[in-house]
């Protein structure tokens, strides 16, 4: 099969880039580095490689061609830098998303996986957290994604094009973004770590995440694209592992000092996914524990 990853030199679309390769496929990636996020890009030296910007239908339409599977990462993926620059976010995010899924159309590709979030829960559900849920988006980042859940959902429905969405926990794991206050936070406490800086925890430490190993969402993208259950199509996934941790909790397995730092505005409290929809119907299931990992770290 023939493979393309948008976002494809970034933390988890470089994983699914490796994963689509080790399993003998031809690969294909977008990425315009535009995320500060990063030290570095990881572009596989055996896949097909575009530094072009998703934002420009003309030039990524020719790398559509012949291509299987669309696996769509690239966006703007953080909430802070969203709420800073919402027209960035919405350029990126609604009509980005858009040109990807006209691209897949027109050229035919046979079924697209969209990375979404579990933002898009907000705060007024209470958990654990299901895909029939309504959405209550609190910022730039939630809103321009969930738009992307709509194109991708009508893509389906009015043109046909088989397209599986996927909202993601909080996802962690070798090359998750590290630079900036805003980095995810498993990623900010090893920078600051290895700083011999004081872990900052944000508000009261309370609040609690969903955290979901990259190898997992790399599971969950292979099994959104090979599952031939017909009832996977058009549908909505979560990506999470059913367990949460407090910040705080967070903390005391890494273990060192700490420090709080202000609360931010439009962020969930609490984040827990109820996967039991993925495992009947993908058949999948995470299998790394948060704890396991950080152990090996």
């Amino acid at each position: 099969m023939k493979a393309l990853v948008t976002g494809g030199a970034g933390f988890i679309g470089s994983h699914i880039v490796d994963e689509l390769i080790s399993m003998g496929h031809e690969v294909v990636v977008i990425d315009n580095e535009s995320s500060d996020a990063h030290d570095q890009f990881y572009w596989n030296s055996n896949a097909e490689k575009h530094k072009i910007d998703i934002c420009n239908l003309d030039l990524i339409r020719p790398w559509f061609d012949n291509v299987d599977w669309v696996f769509h990462l690239a966006a703007e993926s953080r909430i802070q830098p969203a709420i800073l620059n919402p027209t960035y976010a919405t350029e990126v995010n609604v009509v980005g998303t858009c040109n990807v899924l006209q691209c897949a159309r027109e050229a035919g590709v046979k079924r697209l996986v969209y990375s979404s979030t579990s933002a898009a829960y907000g705060l007024k559900n209470t958990p654990p957290l299901n895909e029939d849920m309504p959405r209550d988006c609190l910022n730039a980042y939630s809103i321009t994604k969930c738009a992307g859940e709509d194109l991708v959902k009508m893509y389906y429905q009015l043109y046909g094009l088989e397209t599986v969405c996927l909202r993601y926990f909080n996802v962690y794991g070798d090359r998750q973004p590290l630079k900036g206050q805003y980095a995810p936070v498993i990623g900010l406490f090893m920078r600051q770590q290895a700083a011999s800086e004081p872990m900052t925890i944000v508000g009261d430490g309370e609040q609690r995440r969903d955290f979901t190993h990259v190898s997992d969402v790399v599971a969950a993208n292979i099994a959104a694209a090979t599952c031939a259950n017909p009832a996977c199509l058009g549908e909505l996934f979560n990506v999470g592992t059913g367990r949460n941790y407090s910040i705080l909790e967070l903390v005391k397995i890494m273990g060192g000092p700490y420090a709080f730092v202000e609360e931010r505005a439009a962020e969930a409290r609490i984040s827990l996914a109820n996967n039991a929809k993925a495992q009947s119907i993908l058949n999948w299931a995470p299998q790394m524990k948060l704890e396991e990992w950080l152990g090996n770290a």
